[in-house]
């Protein structure tokens, strides 16, 4: 009697623990069915207040050494120019340095594969300068050209601290998840309740780039006109809330 009675009793313990699973799982799919998620999006925009230049420095020569000082001596005086327009030396970084051989190629003769010869070497040194007063941007890439500055380039507009600019944005977007949350909740007649979770996607505006004039029209110009816009940043959020029964 005693074996049998313990038997019994292990059979409804195990039964138990098996129902609670399932009873927890039930009470969990209610909990889901009462509630409702919403995306909301908003933006602000803001003028840049920081443009970021890159450029480079190209020099050819017969051998790599008198290039490498015809270039250095170039990135000097443009370096010297900047610091002198007010760029500070945080503000000047370095983003590309090589030195590569120049090659003549030669058609194969008589089918006969010839090897290319070495007739130079070309230096490239690379410059990213971040310019903070903007209303000087104009001159320093006049400058810049003037000196040395003879390849490729662009112009990036962007914000130094768009702390501001991005709460903005946040409130806009929390707003309009409400706002659909209401309007959703009242057409089904239901009572929206609170807020379970948030989270949060912002989108960076990609800075965007202006390509630099050739150095022989910038020769001919007083100033090169510059336009920065406007800086629009992005952020769109899910938003759960309860459903009140």
């Amino acid at each position: 009697m005693t074996s049998k009675l313990a038997r019994s009793l292990a059979l409804c313990a195990f039964t138990a623990l098996a129902v609670l699973p399932m009873a927890a799982s039930a009470q969990d799919n209610a909990k889901r069915d009462s509630i409702i998620s919403v995306s909301g999006e908003g933006d602000a925009a803001v003028a840049p207040d920081l443009a970021i230049l890159s450029f480079s420095v190209v020099k050819q020569a017969e051998t790599a050494a008198a290039a490498l000082t015809e270039n250095s001596k170039a990135m000097k005086e443009v370096q010297a120019a900047l610091k002198s327009a007010g760029i500070a030396d945080k503000d000047l970084q370095t983003s590309n340095f090589s030195v590569q051989p120049l090659y003549k190629q030669f058609e194969p003769k008589d089918g006969v594969y010839i090897a290319p010869e070495i007739t130079g070497y070309q230096v490239t040194n690379g410059l990213t300068v971040r310019v903070r007063d903007l209303a000087k941007l104009g001159d320093i890439l006049d400058s810049s050209v003037k000196l040395g500055i003879n390849q490729g380039g662009d112009i990036a507009f962007t914000n130094d601290n768009p702390a501001t600019t991005v709460t903005q944005a946040r409130k806009a977007a929390v707003a309009d998840a409400i706002a659909k949350a209401k309007t959703l909740t009242e057409a089904a007649g239901v009572k929206l309740g609170r807020v379970i979770e948030i989270s949060e996607n912002m989108q960076r505006p990609m800075p965007v780039p202006m390509a630099m004039m050739r150095a022989s029209a910038m020769e001919k110009s007083d100033s090169v006109p510059i336009a920065a816009g406007e800086n629009t940043y992005k952020v769109s959020v899910n938003v759960t809330f309860a459903l009140e029964q």
